[in-house]
């Protein structure tokens, strides 16, 4: 009969055991899980507020090209307000631009104004066989733009043309 009152202690014994050790794992898990809520509660509620005064425009961040390499500028020639159709398959469009054409010496201002028929010529054809897509972004201005120097200074035989400056250019 001793023996059967200490088996039924051990068993108790063994079963208490069991059961305060899942106590355990429950507070120690619920400890951590309310040490987490306090930590993130206070990182959200005491951190400093933005200061309002120290508002940084975006617009600042974006770099800005140069506009030309060279400091020295050239002679410029105006070339006026044309209208030309662009190819488009959806609806008709059309640019309506003007430039100014950067050359590199004074030599060149002169056959620039005594070509202008064909350098104009050049530019209507050029900007005729674009489609609205091309020349609704930024890329393709650029790419026209470059494709414009390369046709006009294949004309000029005294100078070259340094850059090309959209001074209207609306794509419709």
């Amino acid at each position: 009969m001793a023996d059967e009152k200490q088996k039924k202690k051990d068993e108790e014994s063994s079963e208490e055991g069991g059961g305060s050790k899942k106590k355990l794992i429950i507070i120690i898990a619920a400890a951590v899980i309310l040490l987490l809520a306090i930590g993130g509660g206070a990182y959200f509620f005491l951190k400093p507020a933005p200061v309002e005064g120290e508002i940084v425009d975006p617009g600042l961040a974006v770099p800005v090209p140069e506009i030309t390499q060279s400091t020295e500028i050239g002679p410029m020639v105006e070339i006026k307000e044309f209208i030309v159709n662009i190819i488009s398959e959806e609806d008709r469009h059309y640019v309506k631009a003007s430039f100014t054409l950067e050359l590199n010496k004074e030599e060149a201002l002169e056959e620039t104004n005594k070509r202008m028929p064909q350098i104009r010529d050049a530019i209507l054809l050029l900007v005729g066989n674009k489609t609205y897509e091309e020349l609704h972004d930024l890329q393709g201005k650029k790419q026209l733009k470059a494709e414009l120097v390369s046709k006009i200074n294949s004309f000029l035989q005294n100078g070259r043309v340094k850059a090309i400056y959209f001074t209207d250019f609306v794509v419709q």
